[in-house]
């Protein structure tokens, strides 16, 4: 089993502005609902996934931007991931689920269940 690239999702303290910005510096649209905890820019080429997520600001594990990784199976992969080295620094639960995991140099990325 392995993992799939599924996007970037750039850490911001205002998630819509900064979602504007490289939506118009890459001539792409802001999703609707966008709000400056969440905002997504919308593809229509097969391009990778581009999300903003608000982070405090101060934040413990804030990176400039992180990789999303989807997998199939959320445990079995996040488990593989820490034997390769990865550690894992939190999960979100309820009806968006994913696993907060660094790789050995401490850089963040997600790791997300396929739709």
């Amino acid at each position: 089993m392995a993992s799939t690239f599924h996007g970037v999702t750039f850490d911001a303290y205002d998630a819509q502005a900064v979602a504007r910005f490289w939506g118009a510096a890459l001539g792409r649209d802001v999703a609707p609902g966008a709000t400056p905890e969440h905002a997504e820019l919308l593809d229509h080429t097969g391009a990778p996934r581009l999300v903003f997520d608000r982070v405090p600001s101060g934040g413990v594990v804030r990176n400039a931007l992180h990789l999303d990784l989807v997998t199939t199976d959320l445990e079995s992969e996040s488990e593989r991931l820490v034997r390769l080295g990865a550690r894992r620094v939190g999960a979100v639960g309820g009806t968006a689920r994913w696993v907060n995991l660094t790789d050995p140099e401490g850089n963040a990325f997600a790791l997300l269940p396929a739709a």
